[in-house]
């Protein structure tokens, strides 16, 4: 018999609802409705034969999901409730499977009619863009994109697409005191009771950009285009022939160029990003980011950027992948200097970058995935008062990593932190200084 449920949704369930875009996304505040409305369209789907998929970002919160759609299927006799598979299948031959992302490969192989990604601003966007979006591709399925905003990460990027691509997205900003069943005054104690960014976002829906981010006057100082290395400091394959050592003095007695470079060096799934300082004005000049090579064609980048712009040397993040690369960058004579990254290191160096935006000591490309990255960087407090930093769920700081890298090797080769050489040949001094750093 037809699986009828009678529910009563409140005006703004019942517009995304009625909508008939392919792709939907609903920013809303806490308790606005969401997950009953995700629960909602997935059993709707799967009653009319469908299969859909509930896809939260871990095994636990995708019991906020599954407990709901147990407690309304379990009222239909002819509605068999697989526990064990988180499966529920229905007498039309459609069912709704409940999905954990954290190892988001598993998630292949099934054709579907309908995904709603639970608490999307807090999964990575490779879940959608390499799992679920192609599953969809077959049955030409739909997609619910439901959160809270999480700074402004992918899922403001999908919250986006609705201006890009007005037939098949749309979007929805909904805030707490939107749902008629919520009594205005937890919202108000809720204001009361946090701090007013944690409430904008949380209760607002609110997508929170520079305000309260680690990073300030980012857009201020994202004003400079992408630039072509001058002729003068490009150099032939057989200029690179002699010792390291003595490709070591060539770079420093090359008074006329003044660039520094910075690499974080990513895996396969990450974003590797080369990023290169003018340490005379204090510039960004060029921005390479990039994924999915192998370490032949990786090496290759970070060489040939360090040629045309006649670098007095390359800072290399050693931790994950880092260390290989750099072996092999020196073999070829490259002046590479290892960074470690440990929770202090790391905290070091952001600051330096944080304060050198705040008071523009520093001028960077107008490239939008690092403003992206700037915006949404994070700082977290733990309970023994250290602090840390770091992308939020699901996003990239590579660009971060690697501008914080080279903006922290240019305040030390350039003034703030002199390197005084009392010998008569301060070219084997450097030489030296640079050997003990690499071991």
């Amino acid at each position: 018999m037809p699986f009828q449920i009678n529910v009563a949704p409140h005006p703004g369930q019942d517009e995304v609802h009625q909508d008939t875009h392919r792709f939907k996304v609903l920013a809303a505040g806490r308790r606005w409705g969401k997950t009953r409305l995700g629960v909602l369209e997935c059993i709707g789907k799967a009653s009319s034969g469908g299969i859909a998929w509930w896809v939260a970002p871990s095994y636990k919160t995708s019991e906020a999901g599954w407990r709901p759609l147990t407690q309304i299927c379990a009222r239909h006799p002819a509605v068999r409730v697989l526990k064990a598979e988180k499966t529920i299948l229905f007498p039309s031959g459609g069912l709704v499977a409940v999905r954990s992302s954290e190892v988001f490969d598993n998630l292949r192989g099934e054709g579907l009619d309908l995904v709603v990604l639970d608490e999307c601003a807090f999964q990575k966007p490779e879940v959608w863009t390499e799992v679920l979006r192609p599953a969809l591709a077959d049955k030409k399925g739909s997609a619910l994109f439901i959160s809270t905003p999480n700074r402004c990460n992918w899922f403001y990027d999908l919250f986006n697409q609705s201006l890009i691509h007005p037939q098949t997205w749309r979007s929805w900003q909904f805030p707490t005191a939107s749902n008629p069943f919520i009594d205005p005054s937890e919202i108000e104690l809720a204001r009361r009771s946090t701090t007013d960014e944690i409430f904008r976002q949380e209760y607002l829906a609110e997508f929170i950009q520079e305000y309260g981010s680690v990073f300030r006057n980012i857009e201020a100082v994202s004003t400079l285009e992408q630039r072509s290395p001058s002729a003068g400091g490009v150099q032939s394959p057989s200029d690179w022939e002699p010792s390291r050592r003595e490709c070591r003095k060539q770079e420093f007695s090359a008074i006329d160029h003044h660039y520094i470079a910075a690499v974080d060096v990513a895996t396969a799934s990450d974003y590797t990003v080369i990023t290169v300082l003018d340490l005379n004005t204090k510039e960004q000049v060029h921005l390479s980011r990039f994924n999915r090579v192998d370490y032949p064609e990786l090496e290759a980048r970070i060489a040939q950027i360090y040629r045309d712009w006649f670098l007095n040397l390359i800072i290399v993040e050693v931790n994950g992948i880092g260390r290989p690369v750099i072996d092999h960058l020196l073999e070829i004579g490259l002046n590479v200097v290892p960074f470690v990254t440990t929770q202090a290191s790391k905290s070091n160096i952001i600051l330096g970058l944080k304060s050198a935006l705040e008071h523009s000591h520093i001028r960077l490309l107008n490239h939008e995935i690092q403003k992206k990255e700037l915006l949404s960087f994070e700082e977290k407090v733990s309970p023994n008062g250290s602090f840390s930093y770091s992308a939020p769920a699901g996003a990239h700081d590579n660009c971060v990593m690697a501008l914080a890298m080279a903006w922290d090797a240019c305040q030390k080769m350039s003034g703030s932190e002199t390197l005084l050489i009392p010998a008569p040949d301060p070219i084997d001094e450097i030489v030296k200084f640079f050997d003990i750093l690499e071991k």
